[in-house]
């Protein structure tokens, strides 16, 4: 399935049906008064988020929604059927926006929950809701409303305990198919990621959502590389894995620069909880790493681990650490 995180689409809730202007027509009845029916509401057009969607694609080609409208009222008092409600469902972690793309509406974030967008049109009266004592026999009747129709930006930020962050070709793909059943794009070559990928994984009984997001380049927070595109889905999860390449020749400025652009996005993602994984230690000797990592060491005041994503027993150290991390 293909990953779309932004779509822009046109709504249309439904019109209130007409009122009827009817009379009474029946045999030994000789003075048959108003019996025309109301018309029916038209339909609402409803946002619902399900936990089984993860994108977007729906919406790409299907761009233009209707609710139904309402029926029309009718002789002997009978009103119309009001329009059927449409719901489209979205992925937890939808934002919808106006049509500016800039003004909130409504962020669904929990499994079910449910917006209405868009209010379908009331229906219209019926010639008996005119009836007085002054007039007997009105012929007045009204229209239904129309429903609310306008164009709307649909945003997903994804949702996940850890979010997998660090330069292209750090091995995020590869540690999120170790960690989990997910089947990322896996190459030796940068932005083999171009979308982010989900995956759960497991461990003591409990469950992490872990997000493994496009691999970001110095400039990444003004369009550079694949840009800021994918920056906002970090701004949900709880906690980032930061990954470096222990190929890397300057560690600290790897760091420095995937921290810089974070910062130049949004400071608040430096108030989430870090964790730091050294990736690809089966390359290298121990006496290789530990000279590596003395300047980190004495430059970068944070917790780090070593590891490879073809150890099991990294996988299962690693397993431990996010859980708890992530509790």
């Amino acid at each position: 399935m293909k990953f779309l995180d932004q779509a822009k689409i046109y709504i249309k809730a439904g019109n209130g049906g007409s009122g009827s202007a009817s009379f009474r027509r029946e045999k030994f009845i000789e003075f048959g008064g108003p019996d025309g029916g109301d018309g029916g509401d038209g339909g609402s057009i409803i946002f619902q988020s399900d936990r089984n969607l993860n994108t977007l694609i729906d919406f790409r080609y299907a761009q233009h929604f209707k609710a139904e409208h309402g029926k029309h009222g009718s002789k002997r008092n009978r009103t119309g059927a009001n329009g059927e409600d449409l719901i489209l469902k979205v992925p937890i972690g939808t934002q919808i926006f106006e049509e500016d793309n800039n003004t909130l509406i409504y962020d669904l974030t929990k499994n079910r929950e449910r917006y209405l967008v868009a209010s379908g049109g009331k229906g219209g009266m019926g010639n008996v809701r005119f009836k007085s004592s002054i007039n007997r026999a009105p012929k007045k009747k009204t229209s239904g409303k129309p429903g609310e129709e306008f164009w709307i930006w649909l945003q997903l930020k994804v949702i996940a305990d850890i979010g997998i962050i660090g330069k292209p070709n750090a091995g995020k793909s590869s540690l999120l198919a170790a960690l989990t059943r997910a089947k990322p794009k896996i190459a030796n070559y940068p932005f083999t990621t171009i979308n982010p990928n989900l995956g759960v994984t497991f461990h003591d009984r409990k469950e992490v959502t872990l997000a493994d997001i496009p691999g970001l380049v110095e400039g990444a927070h003004k369009g550079i590389g694949l840009g800021d595109k994918f920056l906002r889905h970090i701004e949900r999860c709880k906690v980032l894995l930061h990954l470096i390449d222990l190929s890397e020749e300057n560690l600290v400025e790897t760091y420095k620069q995937i921290i810089k652009e974070l910062s130049s996005y949004d400071k608040k993602l430096r108030e989430k909880k870090e964790i730091i994984f050294f990736n690809k230690s089966d390359l290298f000797e121990n006496e290789d790493i530990k000279r590596k990592l003395e300047d980190f060491k004495e430059n970068v005041k944070t917790k780090y681990e070593v590891i490879s994503v073809f150890s099991n027993q990294d996988i299962k150290k690693i397993k431990k650490i996010l859980v708890k991390y992530a509790s």
